[in-house]
């Protein structure tokens, strides 16, 4: 696992009208601060990333579809620098994913239907403060294509 990132299971609490999905209070023990929160939304077999957030930390949870969400941890000095970690998420794996600054990350839709990501960011979108890299790029050593056995 890539240092300081957190993978913590959140309720779902269905009923005959639907459910509520709960994600992130203010009186968490995790919750930092709010920036903004904002729904990203990927297509099946479509890669979103890379991506890196200088100074912001995201806090994904899928609320709809599956996202296989992969990270890439280049930080200098980090004792998890140059590992992977790919989570698998979604309605069926509902957790809320604290992503810290510095830390590479994108995401593709699997499944059947578009995937919803929920973001509640520690501060508001800067483009200043965000690095892309293309999905396919050969900087950070991961192959999006499916792995089948």
């Amino acid at each position: 696992m890539i240092q300081g990132v957190a993978i913590r299971p959140l309720k779902q609490i269905p009923d005959e009208r639907g459910k509520v999905m709960h994600m992130l209070k203010r009186d968490d023990p995790w919750f930092e601060k709010f920036g903004e929160i904002y729904f990203s939304v990927v297509y099946p077999g479509v890669v979103k990333g890379w991506h890196l957030h200088k100074v912001m930390t995201l806090n994904y949870a899928v609320v709809g579809g599956i996202i296989k969400l992969v990270l890439y941890d280049d930080r200098e000095g980090s004792p998890s620098r140059g590992q992977l970690q790919e989570i698998f998420t979604g309605q069926d794996n509902y957790a809320l994913i604290t992503i810290p600054a510095n830390v590479w990350n994108g995401f593709k839709g699997i499944g059947t239907a578009p995937a919803i990501v929920a973001n509640c960011a520690t501060i508001p979108h800067d483009p200043a403060e965000i690095v892309r890299l293309d999905p396919f790029t050969k900087t950070i050593p991961y192959d999006w294509n499916l792995k089948h056995g």
